[in-house]
């Protein structure tokens, strides 16, 4: 078994939302992210999606999405990104996917789930209090998305195993310095830590570093070229 990642899949099978609006990189995404992903997963790895997952604005917009992932090989972990407006309760979600059939796809929403040695956390995080425009709504919802972080985090230490977390924001703030996500992070012993959400300017030291312990891993899906990313095996 072998866990991968890949965040920012974008996916809009059920709705008209093509990506290619974004620069060539974006051109037949889908085609190439299902190649890729058939050619380096297997039906027993791991592949930990965390977040923007699909455009549909609600669970019916989004079932094709889902479909085309369930079609894809391996176990597949997701979690929120702040374009995913069809989220909802894992109850309901897990309704959802029971009722298509769907048997590969979980949601991680303050629990924690063990894979042999590992354990996988997360939630999805947030902007940071120095970004600009950082208001009292964004500092309410930083706010509740550091305590999911945290209850999953003690459901993994519950569980035991070496910790991955997976975030949708980077846990940093503007000048790249960390901050209070991975601070909880570093708490936990958290020893990986995935994240997307960046597509614009970047660094390219981001993608692979270390940082007070923890191996930080920049996971969007075209910095990948749509090919998930090996992170432990």
């Amino acid at each position: 078994m072998a866990i991968f990642a890949i965040s920012d899949l974008h996916l809009s099978l059920g709705t008209n939302k093509p990506m290619d609006v974004f620069g060539d990189k974006w051109k037949n995404h889908v085609q190439r992210l299902e190649q890729n992903w058939s050619q380096v997963v297997g039906k027993d790895d791991v592949v930990l999606v965390p977040g923007d997952i699909s455009w549909g604005i609600n669970l019916d917009e989004a079932l094709p999405d889902f479909g085309f992932i369930e079609s894809l090989p391996g176990i597949k972990i997701i979690s929120k990104g702040n374009h995913d407006y069809w989220w909802s309760t894992r109850r309901k979600f897990r309704a959802f996917l029971d009722s298509n059939g769907f048997v590969t796809i979980s949601m991680l929403h303050n629990n924690a789930y063990r894979f042999g040695g590992y354990t996988i956390c997360g939630s999805r995080g947030w902007i940071d209090p120095g970004d600009p425009g950082f208001g009292d709504e964004d500092r309410k919802i930083f706010s509740r998305e550091m305590e999911r972080l945290r209850l999953s985090l003690e459901e993994g230490k519950r569980l035991g195993g070496e910790i991955i977390a997976m975030l949708h924001y980077p846990p940093f703030d503007p000048g790249h310095r960390t901050n209070d996500f991975a601070g909880l992070l570093k708490k936990y012993d958290v020893r990986v830590c995935i994240y997307g959400h960046i597509h614009g300017r970047w660094e390219e030291s981001w993608r692979n570093e270390t940082v007070d312990g923890i191996r930080y891993l920049l996971v969007s899906a075209d910095f990948l070229s749509f090919r998930p990313m090996p992170v432990a095996w």
